[in-house]
């Protein structure tokens, strides 16, 4: 087994096709060449994001048909009320859909594709993409305000991390992969693959680095060729030919760029000061967008429309090409933007599912306009029509909310074609992240993460905690007491335990309180308490408790919050069945195994660096009975030149190996050696022609 399949089964994961189990087979007979495994692997995932992305678009389509055609044209008697039970049904649908599923499925989609990428190197469920394609689509389709860049981004990144997973990769070319995704995503879905591509590297990944670029570009093209082959030569905006009047005019570019960065950081911090006032709400999550439909459809019946459809729903594409052509007054771009930046924390903030691109772009484009109708009413000897103004703005409200401004520039340009603005273009969008910046570190991505508690400096994580489970912490050996229980009793159990608290249990043993010592010494300050029981002192109401699925991160803070030195862990949400506890002593366990799973990643890391080198690599290769090793001593294996065995691990001992070493039945033999040594390697080490031993692509990282 080798390192980088050692670290995926460390995770718990059991995902193993047996499509990936035969692959793996045929590469361990073939010895391929590093670069030919990332082009192929590159190709692959460009396919199949290019697929994704054409069969979600024509799933929106699909949705939106569905639902204003078949199911408006029932309801067209009590029109337009239907466009209050429309998006509600929507929500009744993709609500659940999600609760059940995948969670991971909503909001916007990026973040957690970047939280994957850092924390569980580029570990996505398989079924993310199913359920993100469905309540996506659902949600657009019904009229949500929100965009499809998320939605195929994680989709595509899902594709890539399943076939990374399938392949048993190393974390290093799973991530590669799941950033060729969004790329191909991104790509085949605004027929963009330059921005696609920087935006893997940008905003999924944070850095840009040669071995990710060329796989993430060959995903990129790729799929935006299968897009093409389906769909055409399609561009989202049709632009007219707009130019730099003056250069007194990039002052006024400038200005507006910095204007957009602050409706940018404003639209931020009310999504998800949103989340949170919908978070506060007491009744099923899987039901709150149900709530958030019937709002949007109050926004959408007493607002703009399209002939009967709201400018606030859906995508919004038509209304910025209204703005880019000039058609809209100012008290209407005004209005509009304001109506959308409402209608999307409605969607988003109640649990909908889809991207935060349109919005940005849709809004942009009404801020761009009406300052560039004021503008022209200003200097209308120097200034461009109000359309190059909203054309610019998209960028800018973009960047000022993605902190990408590359990305930006690089996408308006594929969008639009529009080279002759790129000028003003490139200084806007740079004003603005600058500008918004300043204003807040965290962009619209990152803030959701930091929220968790998952701080990201050029994509990897800076906490060790925040990768270590509540689950992994804490203590399963729980004492509880009872309500009934004197306090007598529990006196006598906090001094012969030692124990500063206890969970309280009801008769079936499910959790319904917490008795601290320090309850017990205000009882016994107050009155005798000879009649009365921990009934008398437990706290029941108001209850903190923690999940094992939970980071250790948000244990902490629930500690800190309420100064208490134990939480409860109840198995999931919604349930009081007790399967632990954590103490302060358990934080500092949590701690310590958070630095070895640092320290561990970090050789790991290395180790596949110093793989790379020359066409070797390192191999793990388990023992079986029947090998016709055991026995001997290391310097007595007939062993290739360019082989040498590192170290053997024994149960939980590492021996650096030596020719004396002796090899014993399941020991773990790690080996150095060339790529076209290992099928000899594989042979004479367990005496089969095939085996569990590793790709030698994955070895090389």
């Amino acid at each position: 087994m080798s390192l980088s399949r050692s670290s995926f089964h460390n995770r718990g994961n059991s995902f193993n096709p047996r499509w990936g189990r035969h692959l793996r087979r045929w590469l361990d007979r073939h010895t391929v060449p590093e670069s030919a495994t990332i082009v192929l692997t590159a190709l692959v995932v460009g396919v199949g994001a290019g697929l994704g992305a054409v069969v979600f678009r024509r799933l929106i389509s699909g949705m939106q048909s569905l639902a204003y055609d078949g199911l408006g044209g029932l309801l067209a008697g009590i029109a337009p009320f239907h466009l209050l039970i429309i998006p509600a049904v929507g929500g009744l649908i993709f609500g659940p859909l999600i609760y059940r599923f995948a969670r991971e499925a909503k909001g916007h989609g990026v973040p957690e594709v970047m939280e994957a990428v850092a924390l569980r190197g580029g570990r996505i469920r398989p079924r993310v993409a199913v359920i993100k394609s469905l309540a996506s689509a659902i949600c657009i389709g019904t009229g949500g305000s929100v965009g499809r860049e998320g939605p195929i981004a994680q989709i595509g990144s899902a594709l890539g991390s399943t076939i990374g997973q399938a392949l048993h990769l190393s974390d290093e070319r799973v991530r590669n992969l799941v950033a060729c995704g969004a790329a191909g995503g991104i790509a085949a879905t605004f027929n963009a693959p330059i921005a696609g591509a920087l935006f893997a590297l940008e905003v999924i990944l944070g850095q840009f680095h040669a071995v990710y670029f060329g796989a993430v570009v060959i995903s990129a093209v790729t799929a935006d060729v299968v897009a093409h082959a389906f769909e055409g030569d399609l561009r989202a905006f049709i632009v007219p030919a707009y130019m730099l009047v003056s250069p007194w005019e990039l002052v006024l570019y400038a200005l507006m760029g910095a204007l957009a960065a602050v409706a940018a950081v404003i639209f931020t911090r009310l999504l998800y000061l949103s989340e949170d006032v919908w978070d506060k709400l007491h009744f099923p999550e899987y039901f709150k967008p149900v709530l958030g439909g019937l709002l949007l459809g109050v926004v959408g019946i007493l607002t703009f429309k399209i002939d009967g459809y709201p400018r606030a729903f859906g995508v919004g594409y038509d209304s910025i090409g209204h703005a880019l052509f000039n058609r809209l007054t100012l008290q209407v771009t005004l209005a509009l933007l304001l109506i959308k930046l409402l209608a999307t924390i409605i969607t988003l903030g109640s649990g909908g599912s889809g991207g935060v691109f349109a919005p940005a772009l849709f809004m942009g484009a009404m801020l761009g306009n009406a300052f560039g109708q004021v503008a022209n009413q200003l200097f209308p000897t120097i200034t461009a029509p109000p359309g190059a103004y909203a054309l610019v703005g998209m960028s800018a409200f973009f960047s000022g909310a993605a902190h990408a401004p590359i990305t930006a520039i690089l996408i308006l340009f594929e969008m639009t074609g529009e080279y002759r603005i790129m000028l003003p273009l490139m200084l806007a969008t740079v004003m603005s992240t600058l500008v918004s910046r300043v204003i807040s570190r965290e962009s619209i991505y990152t803030l959701k993460l930091s929220r968790r508690g998952v701080h990201l400096q050029q994509g990897h994580d800076i906490d060790v905690m925040q990768s270590v489970t509540v689950g992994e912490a804490m203590t399963t050996d729980i004492d509880v007491v009872t309500l009934n229980m004197p306090l007598e009793k529990l006196e006598n159990k906090f001094a012969r335990t030692h124990h500063h608290g206890f969970p309280v249990v009801d008769d079936a043993g499910e959790l319904i309180g917490i008795v601290g010592i320090q309850d017990l010494e205000r009882a016994l300050a107050r009155e005798p308490i000879a009649e009365k029981t921990v009934a008398d002192i437990a706290t029941i109401q108001d209850l903190q408790v923690a999940y094992p699925y939970e980071p250790m991160w948000k244990a902490l803070r629930r500690l800190g919050a309420r100064d208490v030195g134990r939480l409860p862990v109840v198995a999931q949400e919604e349930s009081r069945q007790l399967v632990g506890i954590v103490r302060r002593s358990d934080i500092i366990r949590a701690y310590n195994h958070a630095i070895a799973q640092r320290a561990h990643h970090q050789l790991q890391v290395e180790t596949l660096r110093l793989g790379q080198l020359d066409g070797v690599g390192f191999v793990h290769i388990d023992i079986p009975s029947q090998s016709p090793i055991i026995g001997q001593r290391v310097s007595e294996i007939d062993f290739p030149d360019e082989c040498l065995i590192v170290s053997v691990r024994r149960g939980r001992k590492l021996h650096v190996a030596h020719g004396y070493t002796t090899i014993q039945d399941s020991d773990r033999v790690t080996v150095f050696a060339r790529s076209n040594c290992l099928p000899a390697v594989r042979q004479r080490l367990t005496g089969e022609l095939s085996g569990n031993l590793d790709e030698p692509k994955s070895q090389s990282g």
